[in-house]
């Protein structure tokens, strides 16, 4: 049998406080209840679900601070304004050629892309109608604190609209969908890996990992995308292609803009990518164990932007470009609005780290990818113009 992953603390992880502590026993408590409830083996994506989004106990749930400096990690909104402001380029041309001023964000986090974005299409003449669903009451609430200026411009949806026409905007949403974790195993069959209680005392946490053959859909679904890898681990997020085919029901006219870390199938599948990509970020510091630090911790999967682009052919919408967000960002401007010399020398050297964070290719530039599917358009987008990678995926 191949062995499974090993649970421990890496060494570079600060100790959380005391409250956190308190909290992360609260978490481990509900999990412990699911997994015995669901008879004692609880797939990996509902322990991810549970442990990201359980109300008022889950990570993004509770109100432990998670972006920027006081938080757990760093998105390219909260790098730097000038992110948003180059996105405004591509989302007035969207919103052009779909005949719509409505703007729809998934998952605002602090509010730091709106706070960008709307003054951004403002000083192009567009007054934004600007749409967020949130799923957290907590960033609810600190995004309407953030984004009060902008007052009945900004409204929260508590559903998917039935229809919409206009521009979607996903900005590291997907990683965040819980995803399902499979392991091929010695005989090449394929088996998920759930979560179970660990009585022994001793146990880093209370849980363990634990193999169970895979059910007839992810075996299918997996079959079709890569060949059995003895001991190859890995992730599939069925739950993100659900959503990316789905945009295909209510969105009439317009497009989505789906930002977020990954790569095309035949990169993510590689044979030498061993452990998969799922990843957890606590104070800065990221690491691959999952099953420390419940309710504490991000825990994010990569996008396998392939699969995304052929759920949303399956929802009868078109893939209207692919490309690095260093080249996106390139395409619609970004490096045209870093100030001249003559301004403020500290305002300028900061907006240039800036721009080394969201351009470099070690830093978010090649890792993060835009991938943009809609309906009803007309003519290439300007974020595509040079660079377009559709044919990788």
């Amino acid at each position: 049998m191949t062995e499974l992953p090993a649970i421990q603390i890496p060494a570079h992880l600060p100790e959380p406080d005391a409250t956190a502590r308190q909290h992360g026993l609260q978490v481990q408590a509900m999990l412990s209840q699911r997994i015995h409830a669901a008879g004692g083996w609880l797939p990996f994506d509902a322990w991810m679900q549970a442990a990201l989004y359980e109300p008022g106990l889950g990570y993004y749930s509770a109100g432990s601070a998670k972006f920027h400096q006081d938080g757990d990690f760093t998105t390219a909104p909260e790098t730097s304004p000038l992110f948003g402001q180059a996105l405004a380029p591509q989302v007035a041309q969207i919103l052009a050629a779909s005949d719509s001023r409505t703007v729809l964000e998934f998952g605002a986090g602090s509010g730091a892309l709106a706070a960008a974005l709307i003054p951004a299409l403002h000083a192009q003449g567009i007054t934004v109608d600007y749409q967020i669903l949130e799923l957290s009451a907590d960033l609810r609430a600190r995004q309407q604190a953030r984004l009060a200026p902008w007052g009945t411009h900004v409204q929260w949806l508590d559903t998917l609209p039935s229809a919409f026409q206009g521009c979607v905007l996903a900005n590291e949403v997907l990683d965040a969908m819980p995803a399902i974790l499979f392991r091929w195993n010695a005989q090449g069959g394929l088996d998920e890996l759930g979560v179970i209680h660990d009585p022994d005392p001793q146990a880093i946490v209370p849980f363990a990992w634990a193999p169970r053959a895979a059910g007839p859909d992810l075996s299918a679904a997996m079959a079709a995308r890569m060949p059995p890898l003895p001991g190859y681990q890995s992730e599939v997020n069925l739950q993100a292609e659900a959503w990316t085919r789905d945009l295909g029901r209510w969105l009439s006219r317009g497009a989505a803009l789906l930002i977020d870390y990954g790569f095309p199938q035949a990169e993510y599948y590689h044979p030498q990518r061993l452990r998969g990509t799922l990843m957890c970020h606590f104070r800065h510091h990221a690491h691959d164990q999952a099953l420390i630090l419940p309710g504490l911790q991000d825990i994010t999967a990569h996008v396998d932007f392939t699969a995304m682009a052929d759920a949303a052919l399956d929802g009868g919408l078109d893939v209207l470009g692919y490309t690095s967000q260093a080249r996106f960002l390139m395409n619609t401007g970004l490096t045209d609005l870093i100030r001249a010399p003559g301004d403020d020398p500290a305002q300028r050297a900061r907006q240039l780290a800036a721009l080394n964070t969201l351009l470099s290719e070690a830093e978010m530039g090649e890792l993060f990818k835009v991938l943009a599917i809609g309906r009803g358009l007309e003519g290439p987008l300007r974020g595509f113009t040079r660079g377009d990678r559709r044919d990788r995926l």
